[in-house]
Parts: structure tokens; C-alpha cells; sequence
């Protein structure tokens, strides 16, 4: 597995390089590893060789395999990448330390409860679906920025972030662009976008975060 090893840092240095063609501060823009149906062998070669940022689909495999990790290196940051049910909010408020998936109503009430109950806070993005995709999760573009106001709002929630996943048949540029200018509109700092086929390109559109999983993990 010397490679996973090796692809991580191939990614470090790719990531330094677009931050640099960018114009972008070095250190600009946190790696999200992208662990989903890895196991903790796999994933500790790349813990340690230095990453501690990390991503998950599911809730129920994360609960397999961080709390362990995340007890024999408490500094390491998980996020949630993939859709949350409002049945598992309270699970997630108690593994993640960022989500990123709030994309409705019923999900950012789950969340807010959970947090004033568990007396934990992990930093919120909203997902938008910038493709209109049906079968993609996400809230429509349109619907964004009034959507982050009433989780802020209603819900008291301080949603730090926007996340997005382009159509993979489509050029990912507009779609990072649409981010960035709603994340403007909505007022928040951070963007999370860009996957192992265009992670370059997210960071040339001001990407703060990059979730990359088989450039350097392999294939699933």
C-alpha cells in the first residue's frame, strides 16, 4: 500500500501547484481525504504520513471505523460528504466535526435540536445542487442563499460553508462559479468543492476545500 502513500503526496504537491497558478496563499486549501469503503488499515498509512482531514459518505460506516481512529488521533477532522437523513442528525452531530450536506428544512431543524442536546456544534455547509440535478442531493440554486438565511435565522445554526458536486458530464467551471458567487451572496467564507478528476480547477475558482478519494486511495 506504499502507494497510497505516494498518491497522497503527488495530490499535496498538485494542490500547492494550482494554489500557486492561482494566485492563491500557499496553504490556502485543506485536503479532504476521501475514506468511504476504505478500512482504518488503509486509512492509517495516510494518517500517518501527516493528513488529518477526512471525508465520509455514510454515517453508519463512519461509526465503524472512526471513533477508534479518532481516539488514537484526536486532532484528525471529519466530515460528512454525503446526504443526511434526519433519522441519523443525531449520529452525526456526535461523530462529524464538519457537515456538509445540510440541503433542507427537516434536516436543519434535526440538527439544531441535536446540538442544543448534545451541547456539540459541527460547522455546517448547505449543498447546492447546482446541476438541478432530480436525482442529486442538494437545494436548487435559486433557493440557496434565502435557505442559509433561515438556517441562520430559524434555526440558529451558523452555516459557515457552501458545498456543491457538478454534473460529472458537464464542464465543472460554471458550476464552481455559481458556488463561489453564491457563497458571496450568502455570505459565507468557505466553499467545498472539486473532486479527484477536477480538484485543480475548483482551487482556480476558490475552492477553500477539496474532497479527493480515489487519486488517492485507488479505485473502489
Amino acid at each position: 500500500m506504499g502507494d497510497v502513500v505516494q498518491q497522497f503526496f503527488a495530490v499535496k504537491a498538485k494542490i500547492a501547484a494550482a494554489e500557486q497558478e492561482a494566485g492563491r496563499d500557499a496553504g490556502a486549501v485543506t485536503l479532504v481525504a476521501v475514506s468511504k469503503t476504505f478500512d482504518a488499515a488503509d486509512i492509517s498509512l495516510v494518517i500517518e504520513a501527516g493528513q488529518r482531514v477526512f471525508g465520509e459518505n455514510r454515517v453508519q460506516e463512519a461509526q465503524g471505523k472512526w471513533p477508534d481512529l479518532k481516539d488514537a488521533f484526536p486532532d484528525i477532522e471529519l466530515h460528512l460528504i454525503g446526504p443526511l437523513q434526519s433519522n441519523k442528525a443525531k449520529e452525526a452531530v456526535a461523530l462529524f466535526d464538519v457537515i456538509e450536506t445540510v440541503d433542507r428544512e427537516k434536516i436543519a431543524a434535526e440538527l439544531a435540536k441535536e446540538i442544543a442536546r448534545q451541547g456539540r456544534a459541527p460547522r455546517l455547509y448547505v449543498q447546492v445542487n447546482t446541476g438541478s440535478e432530480p436525482q442529486k442531493a442538494g437545494i436548487e440554486p435559486r433557493e440557496a442563499v434565502a435557505f442559509v438565511a433561515r438556517c441562520r435565522d430559524v434555526h440558529g445554526l451558523a452555516i459557515e460553508g457552501l458545498m456543491c458536486i457538478p454534473p460529472a458530464d458537464e464542464n465543472p467551471g460554471p458550476h464552481f462559479a455559481l458556488l463561489e458567487k453564491l457563497g458571496h451572496e450568502a455570505g459565507v467564507a468557505r466553499l467545498s468543492m472539486g473532486m479527484s478528476g477536477d480538484y485543480e480547477t475548483a482551487i482556480a475558482f476558490g475552492a477553500t476545500s477539496v474532497r479527493v478519494g480515489s487519486a488517492i486511495f485507488g479505485s473502489r
